[in-house]
């Protein structure tokens, strides 16, 4: 299956704007679009996991430790930080060939760090 993506209510909408325009069959959906206003971490989480997307998200002070703990009871289908410093030009080539290349299956219970592509699995990938 292929990857599809869940901003995070603090991802620049420049990142999903200009992923979606650049391959108009990627799925990337909005924070708005998912109403994500007020969900806390394990929320989101919790819908990322229930909807089958990936998380993309900058939030690298609360976001690795709620991932740990979510996925300690669950499955997630895994969670993208993006530097908020990196250009966006950078973030959509990395985010590009994660669609590009990449099945679903291979992102389970990882928390992978962008642009570095460094991953950290979580527990058993089923």
């Amino acid at each position: 299956m292929r990857v599809r993506y869940q901003a995070d209510n603090d991802l620049r909408k420049a990142i999903v704007l200009g992923l979606m325009r650049r391959e108009q069959q990627v799925d990337f959906r909005s924070s708005q679009a998912a109403h994500l206003d007020g969900k806390s971490d394990a929320e989101v989480l919790a819908l990322t996991a229930t909807e089958g997307r990936i998380l993309v998200s900058h939030d690298f002070q609360t976001m690795p430790k709620q991932f740990l703990q979510f996925t300690r009871r669950q499955i997630s289908p895994g969670v993208l930080l993006i530097r908020q410093d990196l250009p966006v030009a950078e973030a959509l080539e990395s985010l590009f060939m994660i669609w590009h290349i990449s099945e679903m299956d291979e992102w389970k219970n990882r928390l992978c760090l962008i642009p570095s592509l460094a991953t950290i699995a979580i527990g058993s990938v089923t």
